[in-house]
């Protein structure tokens, strides 16, 4: 089963090639600083911007960020952006994470399959908790242009959230446990890619403001760090 993808023997053996090319001890001091920089700056941003969105329906940047955006004329832009946001949609998001957790499953990446639900999951959840507190309203077609009239709340955005719980969480796998392949570059492509286009996609069909987006991404990067570290220490129990 292990032949049908170029699958690391083990984790041992990454994490002893990590260990030939680590990295000098004050460049690994000036990483963890850029980290938890990174972490304080996001959460705080994201504690402003939902404080803010709580109160404010929109930012006067946020139409004219989605103005601006709409008024591209890019030959299949719109369409490349559309099929983006509609993988995100019940049910077929529901079709396309069964297909992924099937695949992690059958390769035999079993925790790996039950850490994408769990993950997904989570998301899930703490986009609904946030959006019930903060109770932002969603753009409205007096303002700019609305492809598909929403119910619900809108800050911050679930698609982004989620794209970037779940399919960050698979990027970061691919990387780390594919060999280096065309298989691995193709994964990674599509995930970052998804990651990247989901959040523009929400503002260029007006089902979002450019804030919610941002508000989104910080928060889902967050919790996509999250995952990634309670995965580590799942992996480091287990070798135990």
């Amino acid at each position: 089963m292990d032949e049908k993808i170029p699958v690391e023997d083990s984790w041992q053996k990454t994490n002893e090639a990590a260990e030939k090319i680590k990295a000098p001890k004050h460049v690994r001091r000036y990483r963890t600083l850029v980290f938890q920089t990174y972490l304080v700056i996001s959460l705080s941003l994201f504690f402003i911007l939902a404080l803010l969105a709580s109160t404010i329906a929109y930012f006067p940047i946020d139409i004219l960020i989605t103005q601006s955006f709409q008024a591209l004329e890019i030959t299949g832009l719109g369409s490349l952006l559309y099929i983006v946001s509609f993988i995100g949609y019940a049910p077929q998001i529901f079709f396309v994470a069964g297909i992924v957790v099937f695949i992690l499953y059958y390769f035999g990446f079993y925790r790996e399959a039950l850490a994408a639900i769990i993950f997904a999951g989570i998301s899930q959840v703490l986009n609904t908790l946030l959006k019930f507190f903060i109770q932002r309203p969603r753009p409205s077609n007096d303002l700019v242009d609305v492809i598909t009239e929403l119910q619900g709340y809108s800050f911050p955005s679930g698609h982004v959230m989620f794209y970037v719980g779940f399919f960050g969480f698979l990027a970061f796998l691919s990387f780390t446990l594919l060999k280096q392949s065309w298989l691995r570059t193709i994964l990674l492509v599509i995930f970052v890619s998804l990651v990247v286009l989901v959040g523009p996609s929400r503002v260029y069909l007006g089902e979002h403001w450019a804030s919610d987006v941002l508000g989104a991404y910080l928060v889902g990067s967050l919790t996509l760090i999250f995952y990634i570290h309670m995965y580590r220490l799942d992996r480091a129990r287990q070798k135990k």
